[in-house]
């Protein structure tokens, strides 16, 4: 692991020691009750229309578990979920150990992921705020690549790549008379943060440093183009699921999408 992948390591584990209480006590109780809690309705619709019963299912960047617990819950034979933050793989064993849905995380860097996971997956799943902690998307989409069976089904679901031309509130540059000022690069950006993870603690406060990437589509595809991926389905869509540009919901901007491609090749 490079010194940013353990800086953000450490960032991570640092923002979850610190998560506020409200983040992530209702994960049983909706798993429990509700049939896809956590995914974008239309991400559901994508997963029902593939379907998953005794399917092998893998999240690359799997957060607190959440996600790939309320899939697998539905029917597949295992769920396998990989992230950098040891203290968040921890607490998502426990919640899949005490719901007893089958599955199992690794604390383990993406591009660190090992022989013994490849060609083991029939559906791999990344969600919102995945691929920006990758600075080369190649490497990235080698290693997913590699993990997933032949013909298997990926779907990617993330911020849209031009909602990062938007400053976003409590930005220097955001101007709140006029939300929709474009003022980054669309194209590939290195961003340093210090000022935590609010979404997961409520707050902000200095905090270890949090490096990102912004990538185009044109990036993310041809990407995954070279590693063996045939895309078969894109979806883009006006609302915002990152929580930070909810105001310019249904404007005509493009906030999110839902990628679906098949592995059809080795590389």
């Amino acid at each position: 692991m490079d010194y940013i992948g353990n800086n953000n390591k450490a960032a991570w584990e640092e923002a979850f020691d610190n998560r506020d209480p409200s983040w992530g006590s209702d994960i049983i109780v909706k798993i429990k009750n509700e049939e896809y809690p956590f995914l974008e309705k239309e991400m559901v619709e994508v997963i029902k229309k593939i379907g998953i019963a005794n399917k092998s299912v893998v999240q690359f960047c799997s957060n607190n578990g959440r996600e790939l617990i309320s899939v697998v819950k539905n029917g597949a034979e295992k769920g396998v979920g990989f992230d950098i933050a040891e203290n968040q793989v921890k607490f998502a064993n426990d919640v899949s150990s005490s719901l007893e849905i089958p599955c199992i995380f690794h604390a383990k860097n993406i591009l660190d992921i090992g022989e013994e996971f490849y060609e083991s997956f029939d559906i791999g799943i990344i969600t919102i705020g995945a691929l920006c902690w990758f600075r080369d998307l190649k490497s990235y989409f080698n290693i997913v690549s590699k993990c997933m069976k032949p013909n298997g089904i990926l779907l990617i679901n993330e911020q849209h790549p031009v909602a990062n031309m938007l400053g976003a509130p409590g930005e220097y540059n955001y101007l709140e008379n006029y939300p929709l000022n474009l003022c980054n690069s669309y194209f590939t950006k290195e961003w340093i943060e210090n000022d935590g993870m609010y979404y997961m603690t409520k707050k902000t406060y200095k905090s270890k440093t949090f490096t990102n990437y912004t990538h185009s589509l044109s990036e993310i595809m041809d990407n995954m183009c070279q590693c063996g991926f045939f895309i078969t389905g894109f979806k883009e869509f006006e609302y915002d699921i990152s929580g930070m540009f909810e105001v310019i919901n249904n404007k005509g901007v493009p906030l999110s999408y839902i990628l679906e491609a098949k592995k059809t090749c080795e590389v």
